[in-house]
């Protein structure tokens, strides 16, 4: 079962207005980058070289106990700790760079070391001979002041598209634990003292949860392109398989791998397009999710399911409920804001909620009503021709006999989130054509 909506937009759109706060996010974001991978370059650095994005887990901040049904689920701070985590590249290149966010915090983050290696198999054990200390304008310790983002010198560390690796990071100091990224879909581990150098954690504490880390650079090919799925905890991956790399957006980066084609993932679990969830809302984060990657062509945009479901549920009972005005309003900024900038936008049909949630403590997240605007949502996603092609998620997940529900076989078993088999097939929706316009006139 594939299905595919390809529509193309040639109109010129209207440069929109942002918020001071959101440009001064997204310019400080770039021009950061701009001025390290600059200098970088001049010193040592290939001319052909061009650093992108290759991985990314977008910041949130933590919420305190009791703010939101679902609890953050690390602890309030790390004290004389190493965190060891594992990513997966998408695309591949001779060197890397990490870079770390103190975005939510309001003290300095001290980072008394970081390293990276390879993997010495499938767990996060890594090899000790390819294990590289990791520095900061040639320091091993850095500093990361309060709201800001740090990216590290260039890692003399290959990695090949697709390629997962340990980034381990030791923090001295207690420090509390404000920016982090919930749902990481691959188990972290946290022990006691500097294991930086430790082929195998022993006896770690596992958490599920991306601490500090933001992104993986590599230094590609200078025509490698970049796709940004910008979305919630669909595209956060909340329903796939831990450990294994089953996002939607991880078996479109294995299709692309060969085409020098990098996929990075800014879902956030809990996200909402209009008002802030367990992250910012999607129109304050965007600059610096979508539109400050370097080099990015084309964001896949599946938000809104949660301004729908959340309204008078758990998470937000004193919500009016949320318009399909409402929430095409919120496209359409978005839309115009990716335009200005020459990025190609595909709108992603909201799948179907049915019985989401049910059995929980997360009560009120479904009702007719929602299943309403949610399709009155996907009718203007289809026909309304603002976007630069669609991908019609609904229409790939939904069950043909009862359409307000996921097809039991794509559905994780919570009728909200699709299992591994729903996000191969979200992923088999996307095509070339969709992506870059080929075979179209793309966006200019």
């Amino acid at each position: 079962m594939r299905t595919e909506i390809v529509q193309t937009k040639n109109a010129s759109k209207t440069a929109s207005k942002t918020t001071s706060g959101q440009s001064l996010r997204g310019a400080a974001h770039a021009l950061v980058t701009s001025v390290v991978v600059a200098g970088a370059a001049g010193a040592a650095g290939p001319a052909h070289a061009a650093w992108i994005d290759t991985w990314s887990a977008s910041p949130q901040p933590v919420w305190a106990d009791g703010a939101l049904p679902l609890t953050t689920q690390i602890p309030a701070t790390l004290c004389d700790s190493t965190v060891r985590q594992v990513v997966r590249v998408s695309v591949g290149g001779a060197r890397i760079r990490v870079a770390l966010s103190n975005e939510y915090g309001k003290t300095p983050l001290e980072i008394d070391g970081l390293h990276v290696a390879r993997l010495a198999g499938t767990s996060s054990d890594i090899d000790p001979s390819t294990d590289r200390a990791v520095t900061f304008g040639g320091g091993v310790t850095t500093v990361v002041p309060p709201g800001a983002r740090i990216l590290s010198d260039a890692i003399d560390l290959p990695v090949a598209a697709l390629e997962r690796f340990a980034v381990s990071l030791y923090v001295r100091r207690c420090t509390s634990l404000t920016t982090f990224h919930w749902d990481g879909r691959q188990h972290a581990e946290l022990v006691p003292g500097n294991h930086l150098e430790s082929a195998r954690i022993a006896a770690p504490s596992q958490l599920d949860a991306r601490l500090f880390l933001t992104e993986v650079l590599v230094d590609a090919p200078a025509a490698t392109r970049t796709v940004v799925a910008f979305g919630d905890s669909i595209t956060d991956g909340r329903g796939a398989t831990i450990d294994t790399d089953r996002r939607w957006t991880d078996y479109l980066a294995k299709r692309l791998a060969g085409n020098d084609i990098a996929v990075l993932n800014a879902g956030i679990s809990g996200a909402r397009l209009l008002r802030d969830g367990m992250g910012v809302n999607g129109l304050a984060r965007f600059d610096r999710d979508v539109l400050a990657r370097p080099n990015v062509k084309a964001v896949v945009m599946l938000l809104g399911v949660n301004d729908i479901g959340w309204a008078g549920s758990s998470f937000a009972p004193h919500d009016a409920p949320t318009t399909a005005r409402a929430v095409i309003d919120g496209y359409r900024q978005l839309i115009e804001r990716a335009h200005v900038r020459g990025v190609r936008v595909i709108g992603g049909t909201i799948v179907p909620f049915e019985g989401a949630l049910d059995g929980s403590p997360i009560q009120g997240y479904y009702s007719a009503d929602k299943d309403k605007v949610r399709r009155e949502v996907n009718a203007w996603i289809r026909a309304s021709g603002q976007f630069d092609a669609v991908a019609d998620f609904d229409a790939a997940l939904r069950d043909p006999q009862h359409p307000a529900r996921l097809l039991a076989a794509f559905d994780s078993g919570d009728h909200l989130h699709p299992n591994d088999a729903g996000d191969e097939m979200m992923a088999s929706v996307l095509t070339a054509a969709m992506l870059f316009g080929t075979g179209t006139t793309a966006h200019r």
